[in-house]
C-alpha cells in the first residue's frame, strides 16, 4: 500500500512540473490494494498441549447434528463427555456462513472465510468453545473449503479473475464434480492464494485455532498447500495440526500432518460386506505411507459425516455393537490416527443426512458401548508401542493380528472380523510366550498353537 502511494505522488509531482494548457492528465488506472502481510492481533494464548502427530485422537463434530440447539454451546455442553473418551483434537465441521444462490444448504459451500454462520453463535462463542477446550486439554482444528466458494461470495463480485470461467468468461462449477452449488476457484491466480492463505490465518490469530482439516484437498495443486503450510508454520507462536481429505500420499510432501483413510475404510468395509480377505489391509499399511516422514499418519476410521449419510451407520456397516468395535480396534492400534464420529461412541442407531439439519443426536446413554471405547483408547494414550512401535502384521483371511513394539513395550493384537467362531493359529514365533491382558484386568496368559475367537471378539495382550 505505501508503495502504490509513492508512485502515485511521484506521477502527481512529474505531471505537475510539466503541466501546460493543453497537457492532458494521465489516466492512471484503479488500484488493486494488494493482500498485505499484516495479521489481527492474537486472541488469547497459543495451545501449549497440542498432541503430536502420532499422539492425536480426533473427534468429528457435526454442528447441526450434535445437539438440539445445532450451535456452538450445545457443543461446548459435552465437552467433558468428549475429554472422557480421551479425545485430544475436535474437529468442527465448517462453521462458515452458507451461500443462498443455487444453495443446497451445504455447509461446504461457503459465503465468507472470515465470518461465522449465524445459525452456529457469533466469534465470542467460538472463541468460549474453543477457550473450553484448550481448558480441558483438547485442541480444536477447523474444516477448511479451499477449493471452492459460494455463487454468493463477495470474491465472485470484486474478484471474478479468482474463480475458473469457461470459453465465454462464465466462472464454472468444479469440472465433473456436479458440485452446482459452488464455484470454482482458479489457483493459477496469485493473488486469490495469498488471500486463502491470509483468512485461514486469521482464525489462528482471531480464534486461537490449532489447525485445519482441509476439506477435497486434492481439488488444489500441490504447490499451493506447500505455500500455505509453510505460511502457517511462520506462526512460531502455535503448533498446528494439518489434515487433508485425501488418500493420495503425496500430500504428505506438502507438510500434511494426516491424510484420509479412505482406502481403509472402503478395504474394511468390504472385508465384512464381501468376505474380502483381511490380509488386504497390509498392502494399505504400505501404500498409504508412501512419502510420510517424521511421525506423519494416516487418519482410520469406520464412519464420517460422509459415509454415516451415504452408507449408513457402523452398526449397519461393521456388524451391531461388537463387529463394530471389533473394526474400531484395527483402526485404533494397527496403524494410523484414530477418527471418531460424534455419536458412534453411544452407538447411535440412525444416520445423520445431508444437509444434518432434520436429525439430532438424542444421546441415549449407551454405557456399554462408551465404556469399551474409553478402554480402547485408554490403552493406545498410554502405550508408546501403539503410537509409535514397530508393526508385524500376522493377519490371515478372517483374522486382524499384528504385533506393536517399541523399546520395552510390545503388544499383540488379535480382532475376529468375522460373525463366526474362528481357530486362529498362532504364529510360531509367539507360542510360549506370556503376556497380560491389556483390557480386562490384566490377567496373565500363555499363548499356546492356536485360539479360538468367538465372532467379533478381539485380544489386546501386551508384555
Amino acid at each position: 500500500m505505501k508503495n502504490t502511494s509513492l508512485l502515485l505522488l511521484i506521477i502527481f509531482l512529474f505531471a505537475a512540473c510539466n503541466k501546460s494548457n493543453d497537457t492532458v492528465a494521465p489516466v492512471i488506472p484503479p488500484v488493486v490494494p494488494p493482500v498485505t502481510d499484516s495479521n489481527p492481533p492474537q486472541y488469547g494464548t497459543p495451545f501449549g498441549g497440542v498432541p503430536n502427530r502420532q499422539d492425536a485422537i480426533i473427534y468429528q463434530v457435526n454442528i447441526r447434528a450434535f445437539s438440539n440447539q445445532g450451535n456452538f454451546a450445545g457443543v461446548m455442553a459435552r465437552l467433558d463427555s468428549i475429554k472422557a473418551l480421551g479425545i485430544n483434537v475436535i474437529y468442527l465441521m465448517p462453521i462458515y456462513p452458507v451461500g443462498a444462490v443455487n444453495s443446497v444448504n451445504s455447509p461446504y459451500c461457503v459465503k465468507d472465510y472470515v465470518d461465522i454462520n449465524s445459525e452456529f453463535g457469533s466469534l465470542s462463542d467460538l472463541r468460549a468453545l474453543i477457550d473450553n477446550a484448550h481448558n480441558k486439554g483438547m485442541s480444536v482444528i477447523l474444516d477448511w473449503v479451499a477449493n471452492h466458494t459460494s455463487w454468493d461470495n463477495a470474491w465472485i463480485t470484486s474478484h471474478k479473475d479468482w474463480y475458473l470461467k469457461d470459453a465465454n468468461g462464465n466462472v464454472m462449477s468444479p469440472p465433473g464434480m456436479g458440485w452446482n452449488d459452488v464455484a470454482q476457484l482458479n489457483y493459477s491466480n496469485a493473488a486469490m492464494r495469498l488471500q486463502m492463505i491470509k483468512d485461514m490465518k486469521y482464525w489462528v490469530y482471531t480464534a486461537n485455532v490449532d489447525g485445519f482439516r482441509c476439506d477435497y484437498a486434492d481439488g488444489p495443486p500441490f504447490d499451493f498447500w506447500t505455500q500455505a503450510i509453510d505460511s502457517l508454520r511462520n506462526i512460531t507462536s502455535h503448533k498446528l495440526l494439518m489434515l487433508a481429505e485425501s488418500n493420495n500420499s503425496v500430500e504428505f510432501s506438502t507438510g500434511f500432518d494426516y491424510i484420509f483413510g479412505f482406502n481403509f475404510y472402503g478395504t474394511l468395509r468390504n472385508i465384512y460386506s464381501k468376505n474380502n480377505t483381511v490380509t488386504a489391509i497390509d498392502a494399505l499399511n504400505k501404500n498409504d505411507y508412501l512419502y510420510a516422514t517424521n511421525g506423519q499418519q494416516v487418519v482410520r476410521y469406520i464412519t464420517n459425516h460422509d459415509v454415516n449419510g451415504s452408507d449408513g451407520t457402523p452398526l449397519k456397516l461393521f456388524g451391531g455393537t461388537t463387529g463394530s468395535m471389533a473394526a474400531f480396534v484395527v483402526v485404533a492400534y494397527m496403524k494410523g490416527v484414530p477418527m471418531i464420529y460424534n455419536g458412534q461412541e453411544v452407538a447411535t442407531p440412525f444416520q445423520l443426512t445431508f444437509p444434518f439439519t432434520a436429525t439430532k443426536l438424542a444421546w441415549t446413554p449407551n454405557p456399554a458401548v462408551t465404556n469399551q471405547y474409553k478402554a480402547v483408547i485408554a490403552f493406545r494414550n498410554n502405550s508408546l508401542a501403539i503410537k509409535t512401535g514397530t508393526l508385524t502384521s500376522y493377519s490371515n483371511a478372517d483374522i486382524c493380528a499384528f504385533t506393536k513394539e517399541a523399546t520395552s513395550e510390545k503388544v499383540f493384537v488379535m480382532s475376529n472380523l468375522r460373525n463366526t467362531t474362528i481357530t486362529y493359529p498362532i504364529p510360531t514365533a509367539l507360542q510360549g510366550t506370556i503376556w497380560t491382558d491389556a483390557l480386562n484386568g490384566g490377567a496373565s496368559t500363555t499363548l499356546s498353537t492356536q485360539i479360538t475367537m468367538q465372532p467379533y471378539s478381539f485380544f489386546v495382550l501386551k508384555q
